[in-house]
């Protein structure tokens, strides 16, 4: 058992859900993030307004699954990314599970 991670911008949402789907990955979970590119810690720290917000509307997601699953789902990322038309791909990590119940 694996854990995958994959991030988007909130775009490409009912893209990634649709690449589980093909990818046989049906047990997965979600969650809003703010994702940031290049911003200097300095310039985040003299905003004139603390409020602001600099991020990204993006979606994370994760999922326990088998390494068969996850070879899949890679390839299936790897053609969506090869078609974008953006500086937005679809990000995604595999990391190993050692235990679990």
């Amino acid at each position: 058992m694996k854990l995958v991670l994959v991030t988007a911008v909130e775009e490409f949402q009912k893209e990634v859900l649709k690449i589980f789907k093909k990818a046989n990955i049906e047990n997965f979970s979600s969650s809003d993030i703010d994702g940031y590119k290049n911003v200097p810690s300095l310039l985040m720290a003299s905003s004139w307004f603390s409020g602001e917000k600099n991020g990204n509307e993006s979606t994370l997601f994760f999922s326990f699954t088998e390494k068969e699953k996850i070879d899949g789902l890679f390839v299936l990322i790897d053609e969506f990314n090869q078609h974008l038309k953006t500086n937005n791909p679809l990000k995604a990590i595999v990391l190993p599970i050692e235990r679990f119940i």
